[in-house]
């Protein structure tokens, strides 16, 4: 069985006027029609899911759809209204102040879009702020800086101030900073957005390569699908304070919840992103006797073989072994959604 991380249950977030006591009084479940008819607005609204150890989980949206604010719920930077975040066993809403500071300080990694690094502190300096503040001796917090500027890919720059870096090495350290508690959570929110294109791509590489290294829990924050794509084990869709979809980017390109989901993804390249197994079908017909695919080959990399040729080809597994066919009709519908082949 999984191990889980944080789980989060029914967790809501009113703005306006007493909003606890509005959630007793509708049984803690109010419809989106009671919420804003009574002038609240819901940032958050019955928020529940899970996040198992060594997880990517990115939550998506569109600008207000309350990413965010569900983010910083997660790590009561925000105090929710209702619901439970049980994070190792405990219940972060009722957690005392004292030991809510003790978890973001030793088990929670934070990054953010804006880097807000120490201008007066150097790369040593800032990586190893988290730990002076823990109260760790000069000598020790140092030398876990210098684990952690190997880590990011920093070495050399130990004595360079922020000016003197550039966007990609700011937010290195920045991450390096969130990493030097060893946090047994991370949250991101929307760290490389304010990169440019090259950058942002160097750095959600460089992002694949700590995590196969670090393994950490990560919920990661973006606007951006190709990003998810990349970087996500599971994807939450989130629309004006609800989650309207959980799944894998494959699950929501394929089987969108509603209009909206669709909507989100009608952009995204199928043929780079599907498998040859989401298409293929039993092998029940004449193929092509020389050619085969891979069931896990993305479309895009086999498409040019497969309708190059006038025969459908047999899919085999990492074995060898014959484990369905790929119809050129198939194909060309899962590569071009609404296209239409006749029989």
């Amino acid at each position: 069985m999984e191990n889980i991380k944080i789980s989060c249950e029914q967790v809501t977030k009113l703005y306006g006027k007493h909003p606890e006591q509005f959630m007793r009084e509708h049984d803690f479940n109010p419809s989106v029609e009671a919420i804003k008819q009574n002038g609240y607005i819901p940032a958050v609204r019955d928020a529940t899911f899970d996040v198992s150890e060594g997880e990517i989980l990115v939550v998506m949206g569109l600008s207000g759809s309350g990413k965010s604010t569900l983010v910083r719920c997660l790590s009561r930077l925000i105090q929710p209204t209702y619901g439970k975040v049980i994070f190792d066993g405990v219940d972060l809403l009722q957690a005392s102040k004292k030991d809510l500071i003790e978890i973001r300080r030793h088990k929670m990694g934070m990054v953010f879009q804006h880097f807000a690094l120490l201008p007066h502190r150097n790369v040593l300096q800032n990586i190893a702020f988290p730990l002076e503040v823990q109260g760790i001796d000069k000598e020790s917090r140092e030398i876990r800086a210098r684990e952690i500027i190997q880590i990011v890919g920093l070495d050399g720059r130990e004595g360079y101030y922020p000016r003197e870096l550039s966007g990609g090495q700011q937010q290195r350290v920045g991450i390096g900073r969130s990493l030097a508690v060893e946090p047994d959570i991370w949250f991101l929110d929307e760290p490389f957005s304010a990169l440019d294109p090259l950058i942002r791509t160097e750095m959600q590489d460089e992002f694949i390569r700590l995590q196969s290294v670090l393994n950490k829990t990560i919920v990661f924050i973006t606007h951006d699908f190709d990003e998810a794509i990349k970087l996500a084990d599971r994807i939450i869709i989130m629309y004006e304070g609800s989650i309207v979809q959980i799944g894998t980017a494959v699950e929501l390109v394929t089987n969108p919840a509603n209009d909206y989901v669709e909507e989100f993804t009608k952009n995204v390249s199928r043929g780079k992103l599907l498998p040859v197994r989401i298409v293929m079908d039993a092998l029940d017909g004449e193929t092509h006797p020389d050619i085969t695919v891979n069931v896990n080959d993305r479309l895009s990399r086999i498409a040019g073989v497969v309708l190059s040729i006038d025969e459908d080809v047999r899919v085999v597994d990492d074995d060898k072994q014959v484990v369905g066919m790929l119809q050129q009709k198939k194909l060309i519908q899962a590569l071009f959604k609404d296209g239409y082949i006749p029989d």
